[in-house]
């Protein structure tokens, strides 16, 4: 094996490794907000998969990029579902008493 490839294999483990440890240490009062912040992030991890998925010049490159994109679509549609849901949060509810039914007539 070449030595750039051992190293990227490397420093992949250490990174994989790294954040696990630092998302398992959140508390889950900030886990919600803190998911919603990283759309950002997700985004520009997505637009480099892009990147790299367009300008592979081999399958095996092809299908990591398309890989790739797709594990970073679903990033970044569960961050804004998950922003939903904490938005909903703050939503002001009314009474069950108030709320009609559907089809009801008062």
């Amino acid at each position: 094996m070449s030595r750039e490839l051992v190293l990227g294999i490397y420093v992949l483990i250490l990174a994989a490794f790294v954040g696990f440890e630092v998302i398992a240490r959140v508390p889950a009062v900030l886990h919600t907000p803190l998911m919603s912040a990283t759309n950002a992030i997700h985004g520009i991890v997505m637009l480099g998969a892009m990147l790299v998925a367009g300008s592979a010049d081999t399958p095996l490159l092809r299908g990591l990029g398309i890989v790739a994109v797709a594990l970073g679509a679903a990033n970044v549609f569960g961050g804004f579902v998950v922003t939903d849901r904490m938005l909903e949060m703050f939503k002001k509810k009314t009474p069950a008493a108030d709320q009609k039914k559907p089809g009801e007539t008062r």
